[in-house]
């Protein structure tokens, strides 16, 4: 089984969880138009955008992004995702929360 890679597709994927109600349609545009420059589906940002993907292993990144707790970490190094790409993961997800903050504040 090869490792899972936080790429350009799984990082943009993560982002449409983490932003999905934040209803700003521009914003929303705009992550359309990044999705179709790395090649994800319409299906895909909209699965992704509900927390989930087609992918078992990018569904459960996003899972440990939108609740970054130790059983979420266990799931997904249970998929193949390793204690380093989880740490990355949690890190990426952990930047969304600190910029949602700021901008509510």
């Amino acid at each position: 089984m090869a490792g899972f890679n936080l790429d350009a597709r799984a990082r943009l994927s993560i982002e449409l969880a983490l932003t999905a109600g934040r209803g700003d349609p521009i914003f929303a545009r705009q992550q359309e138009i990044d999705a179709k420059a790395v090649d994800i589906a319409g299906a895909e940002v909209d699965m992704a955008r509900k927390g989930s993907s087609f992918d078992f292993r990018l569904s459960k990144s996003i899972g440990l992004a939108l609740k970054p707790d130790a059983g979420h970490r266990e799931r997904a190094m249970k998929a193949g995702i390793d204690a380093r790409a989880c740490a990355d993961i949690e890190r990426l997800a952990a930047s969304y929360v600190s910029r949602s903050l700021s901008r509510s504040a």
